[in-house]
């Protein structure tokens, strides 16, 4: 029973054992010169302004939990497209309903202007 379960535990063991030999690798290999700016919280060359703070506006959040549902939607798309043959025609008009559901809510937050990223 339990050799079955060998080549798992073998994939994992390799797995583990390249991770750490990239990791270690890179150690070796890589530069070791620290100055202050390299450790600055922002190496792209602009000094941090203003407070770390800061509230943000929901305006990105509404926007990225608008992309994950029409992310997961997209899965769903996906697995009723492998069984399409099987499920008959009942699933098609099902699944325009459901493709007219959500193109009702994009549009729907496209007039209530959720989707425009600046201001």
């Amino acid at each position: 029973m339990l050799t079955n379960y060998l080549p798992i535990l073998f994939l994992f063991f390799l797995a583990a054992g390249i991770g750490t030999a990239m990791m270690v690798g890179g150690s070796l290999v890589r530069p070791k010169n620290q100055y202050a700016e390299k450790n600055s919280a922002y190496e792209c060359g602009i000094d941090p302004v203003g407070d770390a703070m800061e509230r943000v506006k929901p305006r990105y959040y509404v926007y990225a939990m608008i992309f994950l549902a029409f992310d997961v939607e997209a899965v769903f798309l996906f697995s009723w497209a492998i069984v399409f043959e099987r499920l008959g025609f009942f699933a098609l008009v099902e699944m325009f309903l459901f493709i007219l559901i959500l193109i009702l809510g994009l549009l729907y937050a496209w007039y209530k202007g959720a989707l425009q990223w600046g201001n």
